[in-house]
């Protein structure tokens, strides 16, 4: 027998018994590693790619908090910011203010500008005092003060607005709008606004104009949704988070029943700082199911590299190396290449924010601070040691109890054996750690248990699913055509493939499906026609003593239209079951009712659209203690039930209310409904406004909408009017956006899927090569052989399209109907594309590798067997 030559047999010679520790074992490891890395490419690339998008995610996402907070006074717009809605503050509150620092005052609001000619659209109205802004600076085109911008001038306010106002309704500076009452003129363009970020999602364009002017429109009416930011800049000198805790401490103190929500620069945008926790976790999610994806490759590479060294593992066990060193030995080699796999991958990752902060820091509206994270790096490095560990593990471990003679006649008859327990130990614990390292490091504990419930069971399944394919292409009659003999048989024989493409493309395919499909679900949901009830719009702020001459109005301008109204009033949930709000724990599908205030309402009847569940409504005649109906899904996230209580502050005083029954509600119809609806005693005398919807049956043509807009509008200046089809447009783009960075990111594990898909079918060569010559040899021809290989892949490929595509159907239902509440609807187009797409891919990929096996010499290869 002759040593292999990339292990020279004075490396296997044993050492004596003071040198047999851990320096031989790194000795013969780096000895053995000399012969360069193939076999392990995969290995390393797949590796790479699950440790740069962890590393990547975690980078950024901590690059964007530390810029908010960097940035945070600039985004609120002072050191404290205090917010009220539909009241202003009292002078007991501003006195409060003003002593402690300097203020500046903001109020937003929706509302319709006009145009001389009829030409209209919904702003996002911002008025602001003398001192706006406190810190940051407003930036404009053409460049001028923005105090003399905004300035009356011979009777005429100034405004400046979002270059897509100006594009919408084709105007330049100079032109002259109506907003309510007033005449405004458009003097710039606003290119820069420093506390944009903290404001949230717009349906429409910014329009920016002083105090003065929004006090002369006339929108400022009793109980109009108006949103009034008291910022503070506390004085120079001050320690800044302790002296603005101390501010806020006392307002609590001093002004507890104000209602107002409190913000410091710590948390100048919490939304937005919740959603990318939230996405963060998704995309480390999806990073990590490409490292699941690619620890198949690990364990592929894991097996098929032993199985080329069984002769120098021969060799070592023959001259007295014990199982444990050569195990030792190829586990000390996986460690490396892993370690050349993450280092690839976290400098990947740690380069993406310098990346996008120079090549997008221009255009993209978010504070960067791009640096180096050690924290998010380590997590990245964790994830892949463990993943390469729980992988590589098994393989290695079945090759520690394995004699010499087993090994040499492995060749022809591989014996099935489990490694020994302490392998399987070893790699339950590695696999119980990586769990855990998921869990512990998730936004959103409950989505990373259910993601490694789901990885288990898929995993379990594939291999399940492929010992059952093994075990029925073994029980099948022998085929008459010799290529599909050769084909079944292929399946079933040691040392077949099944079990390596099954799991690989099962898992690809499952994944592709999932995101075709919440994909498909989406775009649907935001881009396809409205529900045939829904409403055309939604008119806000309609003066509760003129609702008479509003319904006259529009029955006479609409007179085949629907048209519903209701009460509404702005309230945040101060208390629940008596424990204040931060110190509920809700559930996270809730927690969003408890992040600012809510649009609230009080009536006799139920709402359409709601469905009672438990409980009793009260009836008309009810004029008890105040109650409310809660949404049951809310009150189920907040852990509520009928008879607790629960307290709403609302235009600054706090009521109280027993919840009396839960319901369901249909907000897919789009119609007005509410979490919260009391009961019409409840707040009696409470100044507010009205909301209405006008509904066409079957939906309104572009004529009637066009002339209701402009005929409410002229009619009524302070009415606000949305169509509803653009707000779903606008929020549809964001949902778009993030269905495209979804995409982006599932790339990474699509990538993984198919070099794990390719690397299995690589590693199959030396055994195709055996096959081919020894077949040749018996008189086979090449035609015969492509066709038995072809017809191999293509029973493998449809046999798991049929697991992948179940799967990935599920999972998306789940993601769609559970965790996004919307509905679902298989797209079975999609799906099947997916999985002709995998089994041409799998055909392909198989062919390829096997191609050059067909052309070996029989002759080279008899002569060593």
């Amino acid at each position: 027998m002759n040593a292999p030559a990339s292990f020279p047999i004075r490396a296997c010679v044993p050492a004596p018994a003071g040198k047999a520790g851990p320096g031989l074992t790194l000795r013969l490891a780096l000895r053995d590693l000399r012969g360069g890395f193939r076999g392990f490419y995969v290995f390393i690339a797949c590796i790479a790619l699950g440790v740069a998008a962890i590393a990547a995610v975690g980078s950024f996402a901590h690059s964007l908090t530390a810029g908010l907070g960097r940035e945070g006074r600039v985004i609120l717009g002072g050191d404290v910011a205090f917010s009220l809605i539909q009241r202003e503050a009292t002078a007991t509150e501003q006195a409060f203010l003003t002593a402690h620092g300097e203020l500046s005052l903001a109020a937003t609001m929706r509302a319709m500008v006009r145009t001389g000619d009829g030409r209209r659209a919904l702003v996002e109205l911002k008025a602001v005092d003398g001192t706006y802004p406190l810190y940051g600076t407003v930036v404009t085109e053409p460049a001028a003060d923005l105090a003399a911008l905004l300035a009356r001038r011979d009777g005429v306010f100034g405004a400046v607005a979002d270059p897509a106002l100006l594009t919408r309704l084709d105007l330049k500076p100079g032109a002259r709008l109506t907003l309510g009452d007033a005449s405004i003129e458009l003097r710039a363009a606003l290119t820069g606004e420093p506390d944009k970020l903290a404001g949230g999602i717009g349906f429409g364009p910014q329009f920016l104009v002083s105090e003065d002017a929004l006090r002369a429109t006339g929108l400022l009416q009793p109980g109009s949704l108006v949103r009034w930011h008291y910022r503070l800049r506390l004085p120079a000198g001050s320690s800044e988070e302790r002296a603005a805790q101390a501010v806020i401490d006392a307002a609590k103190a001093q002004l507890p029943d104000a209602g107002w929500e409190i913000r410091s620069r710590t948390n100048a945008a919490p939304q937005l700082e919740r959603n990318v926790e939230r996405f963060s976790q998704f995309l480390t999610l999806v990073g990590l199911a490409a490292l699941l994806v690619g620890g198949i490759g690990v364990a592929n590479s894991a097996k098929h590299y032993l199985d080329r060294k069984r002769d120098v593992i021969a060799t070592l066990k023959s001259i007295g190396a014990t199982g444990t060193r050569v195990v030792a030995i190829y586990f000390v080699e996986v460690v490396m290449l892993a370690s050349v796999g993450i280092a690839i991958g976290l400098a990947i990752g740690a380069a993406l924010p310098f990346a996008v902060a120079a090549l997008f820091g221009a255009i993209i509206p978010l504070p960067l601070a791009p640096a180096l994270y050690p924290g998010e790096l380590a997590l990245a490095l964790a994830y892949g040691l463990l993943t390469a560990a729980t992988f590589a593990l098994w393989p290695l471990g079945r090759a520690h109890d394995v004699p010499v003679s087993a090994l040499f006649r492995d060749e022809v008859v591989p014996q099935r054996r489990l490694p020994r327990r302490r392998y399987i130990a070893a790699v339950a614990l590695a696999a119980v750690a990586l769990a855990a390292l998921a869990v512990a490091a998730a936004f959103d504990r409950k989505i990373a248990v259910i993601f490694i419930a789901a990885a288990i069971v898929v995993f379990g399944m594939l291999r399940l699913i492929a010992s059952l394919i093994m075990t029925i292409a073994s029980r099948l009659p022998r085929p008459h055509a010799t290529a599909l003999r050769l084909a079944v048989a292929n399946i079933y024989r040691p040392g077949a493939l099944t079990p390596t493409v099954v799991m690989s493309l099962g898992l690809g395919l499952a994944l592709l499906v999932t995101v075709l499909e919440i994909d498909a679900n989406l775009r649907q949901q935001f881009m396809a026609a409205l529900p045939e009830k829904a409403p055309s719009f939604y008119f806000l702020d309609v003066p509760s003593d003129d609702v008479a001459r509003f319904d006259a109005f529009v029955r006479e301008q609409a007179p085949r239209a629907t048209l519903e109204r209701v009460p509404m009033l702005r309230g945040r949930i101060v208390s629940a079951r008596g424990i204040p709000a931060e110190d509920l724990k809700p559930k996270p599908e809730a927690a969003w009712v408890l992040q600012s205030d809510r649009g609230i309402t009080y009536t006799s009847v139920m709402p359409a659209g709601s469905r009672l569940v438990a409980g009793d409504w009260w009836g008309p005649d009810y004029f008890g203690p105040p109650v409310v109906s809660f949404e049951k899904q809310i009150a189920d996230g907040l852990g509520l039930k009928i008879g607790d209580e629960i307290t709403v502050n609302v235009l600054g005083r706090n009521f109280t209310a027993r919840i009396a029954n839960l319901r369901t509600v249909d907000w897919n119809s789009l119609g007005i409904n509410f979490v919260l609806v009391f009961s019409p005693a409840a707040f009696g005398g409470a100044p507010h406004t009205e909301i209405a919807t006008v509904t066409y049956p079957g939906g309104g043509t572009v004529v009637e909408e066009t002339a209701l807009l402009k005929a409410v509008t002229d009619a009524f200046p302070a009415i606000t009017a949305v169509r509803v089809k653009d707000a779903l447009d606008a929020v549809a783009d964001v949902v778009m956006n993030l269905v495209l960075a979804v995409r982006a990111a599932t790339a990474l594990t699509l990538i993984a899927a198919v070099l794990v898909l390719g690397g299995a079918l690589a590693a199959g060569h030396r055994h195709r090569v055996y096959d081919a010559v020894i077949l040749k040899t018996l008189g086979a021809t090449r035609r015969q052989l492509i066709s038995a290989y072809a017809l191999e892949y293509l029973l493998l490929g449809c046999a798991t399209t049929v697991f992948g595509v179940a799967a990935g159907s599920i999972a998306g239902w789940g993601i769609v109907a559970d965790l996004m509440t919307l509905p679902f609807r298989w797209h079975a187009g999609s799906a099947f594309a997916a999985a002709v797409a995998a089994v041409l891919i799998t055909v392909a990929f198989g062919l390829m590798g096997t191609w050059p096996a067909l052309g070996r010499k029989p002759a080279a290869l008899l002569r060593n067997l």
